[in-house]
Order: C-alpha cells, then structure tokens, then sequence
C-alpha cells in the first residue's frame, strides 16, 4: 500500500522522466555508434570501439562542407526571419489597420500548410521566375516558412507587456528611440530569443523544402540522405552528436545566467 502511495505521488515526475529518455534515446543511439568501426558500407551493427572518426570529422568528401552551407544558411535565414518576424509582431499586437485579421490569420498558413505543398509551390515559382535554383533560392523558402514561427513567439511576448512601462519612460522625457532600446526591446528580447532560435533549428533542420529549391546545392540534411542510399559515414555520428552536445551547453548556461538573475533579484 505504501508503495502504491508512493507511486500516485510520483506519478507525473516519473511520465515525464520516461518521456524524456524516450525522446533522448535516438540521441544516445548516435552517440554510442559514433565510436563505431563499422566492416562494411553502414554504420548500423556494432563492431568495434574506435576514435578514428571524432581525429577525422571532416574525412569524409562533401561533408564539412555541406555542414557549412547549412550554417550559412540558418544563420541568414534566422537574421532575416527574426527581423521582419518582428517588426510583423509588433504590427500586429500594437497597431490597427485594414486586413489585420487576415494578415493574423495569413502568418499562420505556413505552419499549417504540408511542407511539400509549400515546397512545390515555391519551387513554381521560383521556376516562373526564372531564378536559377541553389543558395538564394533555398534562403528565400527559408524565411518564409521560419517567418511565422518568429512572429508567433515574438507576438506572445508583446502582447503580454505591461504598457504602462513605456509610458512611465515617456512620462520621464525618454524619447521615442530611447523608450523602445531602453524598456520595449529588453522586455521582448526573450520572446525574440525564441524566435530567432526556433527559426535557426527549422533551417538548419529542414529537409523537403531545401530538396525541391536547391538545385544542384547539396546542404547538410541533403547530404546525410543521399549518404543513407550508399552507405552511411561515422562520421554523420560525430557532427550529430558535437551538434546535440553544443545545444545541451547552451541549455545549461542560459539555465545558469537565469538562476544567478533570479538570485540577484532575490
């Protein structure tokens, strides 16, 4: 009886610790198999433990270059994404103009909409256009899918600040641009944050829409599938698993920078 007590009380830590190691578990899949030295073409059977592939990362032809255009492109198409995502935010939440309500209903349609659908449909147009395929054209189709992703998080944030804060700085001869660098942007910088890192793992990530605008650009997804066909390196192990790292150490500091905040403020 204690321990079915026991087991109420604890009922949703424990869900929620299983979850998360059935979320983490691809990840140590791949962290565990990037210290594989496969006989054959794919790395999917255990074999031997070696380090030969994390001295080499890049020892395989096409890949760190491929990671690099990928880098390059999430991190334009964040700019850009995170920039009219939110000037479009505060647009929306801070001004009143015709076709408001289909413009929020608009920034919408692409989180919504099948990634194929829009994929084929830019790649209409960029065809009726006569845009040559390759690095501009899968930058384009990036901001525009992160786009409303940015403003959705940057519009959260907005419509929850309290606007007698700026007023306060007004009423105390702050000017406009002043009012906006000094109490707006610190207040909504969370919100952008969010964004802009959202918009950043969309990009990076995104495989359907970069394959049909691309061309003959080969960026980071494109290349582990078209190594999956033939054969599949370790070393898509390593850059996955130097990836997965980096982002638990961004958690962990952003977590540290909070907490010590939180107790500056205590």
């Amino acid at each position: 009886m204690a321990f079915v007590n026991w087991l109420k009380r604890r009922l949703v830590v424990i869900a929620g610790l299983l979850t998360l190691a059935y979320l983490l578990l691809p990840n140590v899949v791949v962290t565990v198999f990037s210290f594989n030295n496969p006989k054959g073409r794919f790395n999917y059977t255990w074999q031997e433990f070696s380090t030969e592939a994390w001295q080499d990362p890049c020892g395989v032809s096409g890949l760190c270059a491929s990671l690099s255009l990928s880098l390059q492109i999430a991190l334009w198409a964040t700019i850009g994404a995170t920039l009219l995502g939110t000037m479009i935010a505060f647009a929306l939440v801070r001004y009143r103009f015709r076709a408001r309500g289909a413009v929020n209903s608009l920034i919408f349609l692409p989180m919504a909409m099948p990634e194929v659908v829009m994929a084929a449909s830019l790649l209409t147009l960029f065809l009726n256009m006569g845009a040559q395929l390759g690095f501009w054209t899968i930058l384009i189709a990036h901001i525009m899918f992160c786009l409303s992703f940015v403003v959705v998080a940057v519009k959260a944030r907005v419509m929850s600040m309290d606007p007698r804060l700026e007023q306060a700085a007004q009423d105390l001869y702050a000017g406009p641009l002043q009012t906006f660098l000094r109490v707006t942007l610190p207040i909504a910088a969370p919100g952008i944050a969010a964004g802009a890192l959202l918009a950043f793992a969309l990009s990076f990530d995104d495989f359907i829409i970069t394959n049909f605008n691309a061309g003959s650009t080969v960026t980071f997804p494109m290349f582990v599938w078209g190594s999956a066909q033939r054969g599949t390196p370790v070393q898509i192990n390593v850059i996955g698993t130097g990836m997965f790292v980096v982002a638990v150490l961004l958690v962990l500091v952003s977590m540290l920078i909070g907490n010590r905040r939180n107790r500056q403020k205590a």
